[in-house]
């Protein structure tokens, strides 16, 4: 499970927390001529090289670059505004497949790292429940967006991207120390502090939108704890 976990991670690492927004824009506006495409893919190369640390895997780390470049190649060729989505979880899919595909290949082989299995399950949990899952929740329910929005000045800028992290976390910690009443506790906070904005919005569609994004996110970190608990016997 380790060198699994540690693509993992440097798939996440690269493809979320070392990729900026700008860049993103800037190769879905110049595609294949977008030098942030090749700084990108260049970027998980690394990663990958650094996160196994044994050059004896070095085919690993270039195999992973050359597919990356051909899955987001792909994928610039053939966005627009109506597939955006699709293509955005067809390209994990993808990347996922081959990260899954070589971890098979080479029959687990046993990798030394100076963290143990289950630290590193953990934080692989962890860290995806931060800006990936974000990421995948926005893009999932953006198709139900309301009209209806808060103003500006009346929200912190990106505190919802924020609060959702926090809440995602919590309920990691507390489903992987076994603490669920503090999931109850979670729910039962942020439906106070939720009903006095949308009894003013008296918008039923805002409600909806904010219901159907609260439960994903609470119900993707409790599936991501309870796969990592179920995961520490066969680490």
């Amino acid at each position: 499970m380790m060198l699994l976990l540690k693509l993992i991670l440097a798939h996440l690492v690269g493809d979320f927390l070392l990729q900026p927004y700008a860049w993103v824009k800037e190769k879905e506006s110049k595609k294949l001529a977008s030098n942030k495409l090749y700084f990108h893919v260049g970027i998980h190369l690394l990663l990958n090289f650094l996160f196994l640390w044994n050059l004896k895997l070095w085919y690993i780390p270039l195999i992973i670059a050359v597919t990356h470049l051909a899955i987001d190649a792909w994928k610039l060729s053939f966005q627009n505004e109506k597939n955006r989505r699709l293509l955005f979880f067809l390209d994990q899919l993808f990347h996922f497949s081959i990260i899954f595909g070589l971890y098979f290949i080479i029959e687990r082989e046993n990798i030394h790292f100076n963290l143990s299995p289950i630290l590193l399950c953990y934080l692989t949990g962890a860290f995806f429940l931060t800006t990936p899952a974000s990421i995948m929740i926005k893009t999932l329910i953006s198709i139900y967006k309301p009209n209806t929005e808060i103003e500006k000045d009346e929200s912190l800028e990106n505190a919802g991207k924020y609060i959702g992290i926090l809440e995602r976390l919590l309920v990691f910690v507390f489903i992987a120390s076994q603490h669920w009443e503090g999931v109850g506790f979670l729910i039962a906070a942020k439906s106070i502090f939720r009903f006095s904005d949308l009894t003013e919005s008296k918008d039923r569609k805002l409600t909806e939108y904010i219901l159907i994004g609260t439960l994903l996110s609470f119900g993707l970190a409790i599936v991501v704890a309870l796969l990592c608990n179920y995961t520490l016997p066969y680490l």
